[in-house]
């Protein structure tokens, strides 16, 4: 197998990149990208992230404050993701995050009574096949695949409630990955996909997710803009008359859950090709039954190549 320079850049910095982005995100369904490991390479990530919402949608009617009076919401959430590549083609996401959401206002839920929700979220667990591939000097390089993925929840918390950490249900995931790399080291990324939701409680509506990146990779840093999209097929909005005779706050599960965020990630390698650090900034821009969210994240990764391949690399 020849490699040319660039393509031992991507290998080496792209992938240790998009690895720390997924341990970024909060809210989209999308945890998988266009990149894909070298057989027997490992990462591991760790990351911590602020987000903060003052406001929300109540179906699409944007209002001020929160659900049951509890002020500006905020939630720190601790994630740690892995990454393993099985083959050059194939390769095994997992993600587990810890989150802490507080009222702002020291109001208890109106649900949960209290004013202070945390605990273990759920086991996210993704399969991910490169399927397509054509590359040549001049053109760069396209590859199409697909991910399908589980997630479920590892503690007894509620689903229902404003401060709630999770939706109480176990999760099917599918995506499917398009994504073209330029001779310029500039690449784009198109996704879309679906989840479906399994919960003894609540009748959760399936989700749409699709999503649009942009980014450019050195052997020096990594950066990427991308938006994301979540359309719910169905669903109850906040408010109603028919969200109330539900039960109101306690079936928020069962809402038609929408959104529109626009984020930005970086990536710097601090020590060789095995340590480095990322940050990430994302925002709502529309939303519905959604919360007016921003977050920072901030992140070190590690990745090591376990099994050696013979290779020609050719600079």
């Amino acid at each position: 197998m020849t490699l040319t320079h660039k393509q031992k850049t991507i290998g080496k910095i792209s992938t240790l990149a998009v690895a720390s982005l997924f341990s970024l995100q909060t809210s989209a369904q999308i945890l998988t990208s266009g990149f894909y490991p070298d057989q027997g390479k490992l990462t591991v990530a760790t990351s911590y992230t602020y987000k903060q919402s003052d406001d929300f949608w109540a179906g699409s009617v944007k209002q001020a404050g929160n659900p049951g009076g509890l002020g500006e919401i905020t939630s720190d959430i601790f994630n740690l993701y892995a990454e393993y590549g099985i083959t050059d083609k194939i390769s095994v996401d997992v993600n587990i995050p810890y989150i802490k959401n507080t009222s702002g206002s020291g109001a208890n839920d109106p649900v949960l009574n209290d004013d202070e929700i945390s605990g273990i979220q759920d086991l996210n667990i993704f399969a991910k096949f490169k399927i397509f591939e054509k590359s040549g000097d001049g053109f760069g390089r396209f590859n199409l695949g697909f991910a399908t993925g589980i997630g479920i929840p590892l503690s007894d918390y509620e689903g229902e409630g404003v401060l709630s950490i999770g939706n109480e249900a176990t999760s099917y995931n599918f995506d499917f990955i398009a994504q073209y790399e330029l001779p310029m080291n500039l690449f784009i990324e198109l996704q879309g996909g679906s989840s479906v939701r399994d919960s003894d409680e609540f009748n959760i509506p399936a989700t749409l997710s699709y999503g649009a990146k942009i980014g450019y990779f050195h052997k020096y840093f990594y950066v990427h803009a991308e938006i994301d999209f979540q359309d719910s097929v169905d669903g109850l909005d906040i408010g109603t008359p028919e969200f109330m005779a539900a039960g109101g706050p306690e079936i928020l599960p069962e809402t038609e859950v929408d959104f529109t965020s626009l984020g930005f990630s970086a990536y710097v390698p601090i020590f060789r090709d095995q340590l480095g650090v990322s940050a990430g900034y994302t925002t709502t821009l529309d939303g519905r039954n959604f919360s007016n969210e921003s977050s920072f994240s901030f992140g070190i990764i590690y990745q090591n190549l376990f099994k050696k391949k013979t290779q020609e690399i050719t600079e």
